[in-house]
C-alpha cells in the first residue's frame, strides 16, 4: 500500500477530495482498517485524526456516489445450484447480478427455524430503526413489526447459524451484526427502504465507528404466513415469497440508490410472518 496520505493532526482540518479518493482506492484494493491506520500514521497523521477519518463515509465524484466497497458473495454463485455452507449445502434458486442477489433454498432446517422463534418470542418488542440524524434508534411508522436481537454467538444455535453464513458468503463472522428476529402480524409491513447508512446524514459517521458500512443483508424466513408478506425489490420487479428455511441475500457495494437494493416487506394479509435478518459490515462489528 502506498504512503501517499496527507498530514492531518487536526480534526477540524478539511478532508480533501484527494484524501477521500486515496482512502476509497485503498479500501477497494482490500486493505483493512489496521493497515490503513498504520499507513496514515506513517504518513504523518495523528492517531485521533486518522481514526476519525477512517470512521467517516467516503464520498467522491460529481454525483457524490461513493467508491465501491468489497462485498460478500458465495463462491460459485451463478455457476452451480448447490453452494457450500460449512455444515450443509444450500441451493441458489434465483441469481441476479444487478443488484447482486440470491434466493437460497434450505439455508435453515425447519427445526432451527422453530428453535429461533421459540427463543425469540419471549423477548419481542416494537421494532426500532436506526436514527440517521443522531446515530441512535427510533420508532419508525414505516416499520410495524416486533423484534429482538441476539448477541453474536449468544448460544450454540446462533453460533452455528453465524458460522454457516460466514462459510457460505466468505465473510468473517465478526463482521456481522447480531441476528435480529422479527414478527409481522396481519397488516404489518416494512415500507421500501435501503439498509446502508446514508453518507449524507449527520448520524452516519457515529454509526460507522462500530464496523463501517453495511455491505450486505441476509433475510431468512422462519415460517410461511397464510398470505402476503413477500420481500419486494421495486427496482428489479422482484418479489420473494416467504418459505420456511429459505433466504434472500443481497449486497450493496455503494451506499447509494445506484445499488438498486430498495426493498421492503409487503403487508401480511393473514397469519404471522417470522424472519431472521443478518446485516454484514465492511469490518468487525463492535
Amino acid at each position: 500500500m502506498s504512503n501517499n496520505a496527507f498530514a492531518n493532526n487536526n480534526l477540524e482540518q478539511d478532508i480533501t477530495p484527494a484524501v477521500s479518493v486515496w482512502l476509497a482506492e485503498q479500501r477497494a484494493a482490500g486493505f483493512g482498517q489496521d493497515q490503513l491506520l498504520k499507513s496514515l500514521i506513517d504518513a504523518g497523521w495523528g492517531d485521533v485524526a486518522a481514526r476519525h477519518l477512517l470512521a467517516m463515509p467516503v464520498v467522491v465524484g460529481p454525483d457524490n456516489v461513493p467508491f465501491p466497497l468489497p462485498v460478500p458473495w458465495p463462491v460459485h454463485a451463478g455457476e452451480r445450484l448447490a453452494l457450500h455452507a460449512g455444515d450443509r449445502q444450500v441451493n441458489a434458486i434465483t441469481v441476479l447480478q444487478d443488484p447482486p442477489l440470491l434466493v437460497l433454498e434450505g439455508l435453515l432446517s425447519r427445526e432451527e427455524c422453530q428453535a429461533l422463534i421459540a427463543a425469540a418470542a419471549p423477548r419481542m418488542s416494537r421494532s426500532l430503526t436506526v436514527d440517521v440524524k443522531t446515530g441512535g434508534e427510533e420508532t419508525n411508522q414505516a416499520r410495524t413489526s416486533e423484534g429482538m436481537f441476539f448477541e453474536r454467538g449468544e448460544n450454540e444455535l446462533i453460533s452455528r447459524i453465524e458460522v454457516r453464513i460466514g462459510a457460505l458468503l466468505g465473510w468473517p463472522v465478526q463482521n456481522g451484526e447480531g441476528l435480529q428476529v422479527l414478527r409481522y402480524g396481519p397488516g404489518a409491513e416494512y415500507k421500501p427502504h435501503y439498509d446502508y447508512f446514508d453518507p449524507a446524514e449527520p448520524g452516519t459517521a457515529s454509526i460507522l465507528q462500530r464496523g463501517g458500512q453495511r455491505v450486505a443483508t441476509l433475510v431468512m424466513y422462519l415460517n410461511e404466513p397464510a398470505a402476503g408478506g413477500a420481500t419486494v425489490f421495486p427496482d428489479v420487479a422482484l418479489a420473494v415469497v416467504p418459505k420456511c428455511g429459505n433466504a434472500v441475500f443481497f449486497s450493496y457495494s455503494q451506499p447509494h440508490p445506484v445499488s438498486r437494493t430498495l426493498h421492503g416487506g409487503a403487508p401480511v394479509v393473514s397469519g404471522d410472518k417470522w424472519i431472521a435478518t443478518k446485516w454484514l459490515r465492511e469490518r468487525e462489528f463492535i
